[in-house]
């Protein structure tokens, strides 16, 4: 088998701190080589060449917050399916969440989704177990045994953890497994039975609210026990300016706390409900013009640390019904490239930055050998063409799930070829 070589490429390496046209070769599965000069004739002669000016080679990109649903959910996605989509998105790797039926909070359970993962390829899936058994929020599941079959990290995703001693104890028991906590962070008592974000909008539509504050309360209780504990926290999905001012007082005082925001937080807001549209319903909600804001801010100063998507597939059936009960989440493997691009078109974010988000960051958090371009590391490459543009239409879905707010919008910025272990999984080259 030829080697493989990228040639003339705009790479963007935050981690080796490269931004400069080069080329990179692959062998075996692995980056053999960063030309930042042409390279000699030898080494063309010998490879397969994928002339990719004017585009970006980045690190395989990381989305550190999905749904694959599977086992239990297969009618909204499956492991091949969301994998699927996934690379079609410029994705090499995802972390998928625990709450599938059953809830992954065991060892058999996590076996079963590498199993299919190897067997559908695409991604990398790197399972998150659950922090209690069956996300009950009532007994801590074994965290030991979770990790050694091969979680990443633990989350009740979905649900908070409700109760503040299980809580403390749970971040405790992680030091001794050296395991991240992944919190979902909610006041249920003050977002019990809310359908959007509560404020003057949510009032002139009838719809019961979730205030702003019922995330907020719950991420200062975590980040309060993280630092008590001496144990770093990761705060999923944040979606309010005070969020992001309580994350950024933490870092300042030495708490080891990193966060995540997703697309639709800093690309929509509350107005997306419209005509009750449910395709805008999701938890936490979207929030106003103020807190998209923020959100942005904490993106360009380093506050938030990553851009995940938390792809979260539900079938027709469970959207095309009243707004109350709609069900919660919208998919985003396929359009997380175009819409973080706009933020560095809107030079909100550089291009080091958004890989950074996307690639760099989540490596790190979750303690993977991932996001850089390192020769000897395995070849999990994006292309990204910055300039392309596409209208994201229902037939072009690759999720098996279709409910995006986003359908039919003309986007710019995509993945036009995702490379995995030095293999095609997705490509579309001119």
């Amino acid at each position: 088998m030829k080697n493989t070589l990228l040639l003339n490429g705009r790479i963007i390496d935050p981690a080796n701190n490269i931004d400069a046209t080069g080329s990179i070769l692959i062998e075996q599965g692995l980056i053999n080589k960063v030309f930042l000069s042409p390279p000699p004739a030898s080494v063309l002669e010998q490879c397969e060449v994928i002339d990719v000016s004017d585009k970006w080679i980045v690190p395989g990109l990381i989305d550190m917050h999905v749904h694959l649903r599977e086992p239990g959910q297969e009618y909204k996605e499956t492991i091949a399916s969301g994998c699927k989509a996934a690379a079609s998105g410029g994705f090499t790797g995802v972390a998928c969440m625990p709450n599938t039926t059953p809830v992954n909070d065991g060892q058999e359970i996590t076996s079963f989704i590498l199993a299919k993962a190897a067997e559908a390829g695409h991604c990398r899936v790197y399972p998150v177990g659950a922090i209690s058994k069956k996300s009950s929020g009532s007994e801590l599941s074994e965290f030991g045994e979770l990790k050694q079959a091969g979680c990443v990290a633990l989350s009740d995703d979905g649900l908070p953890v409700m109760d503040s001693q299980l809580m403390r104890r749970a971040l405790e028991y992680s030091g001794n497994h050296d395991t991240l906590l992944i919190s979902h962070s909610e006041e249920m008592p003050l977002s019990a039975n809310g359908a959007m974000n509560e404020g003057a909008l949510s009032t002139s539509l009838g719809l019961r609210g979730i205030p702003h504050v019922a995330e907020e309360i719950m991420i200062y209780r975590d980040i309060a026990l993280a630092c008590y504990v001496g144990r770093p926290i990761h705060i999923a999905h944040i979606s309010t300016r005070e969020s992001v001012d309580l994350i950024r007082r933490a870092k300042a005082k030495g708490c080891q706390v990193t966060t995540e925001t997703t697309p639709h937080y800093f690309t929509l807001t509350e107005e997306a409900v419209g005509d009750y549209d449910t395709h805008a319903k999701m938890n936490p909600p979207l929030r106003n013009s103020d807190d998209r804001l923020a959100i942005q801010e904490g993106l360009a100063d380093g506050t938030i640390d990553a851009i995940a998507t938390d792809h979260a597939p539900h079938a027709d059936m469970e959207k095309d019904v009243e707004f109350d009960l709609a069900a919660n989440g919208i998919i985003g493997l396929e359009t997380s490239v175009p819409l973080s691009l706009a933020l560095v078109r809107d030079n909100i974010i550089s291009p080091s930055q958004f890989v950074e988000l996307l690639a760099v960051n989540p490596a790190r958090i979750l303690k993977l050998n991932a996001g850089t371009l390192s020769p000897g590391t395995p070849a999990d490459i994006t292309v990204i063409d910055p300039g392309k543009t596409f209208t994201y239409s229902k037939e072009s879905i690759v999720s098996k799930s279709k409910n995006s707010p986003f359908v039919d919008l003309n986007l710019q910025g995509k993945a036009i070829l995702t490379i995995l272990a030095g293999k095609p999984t997705y490509s579309e080259r001119d």
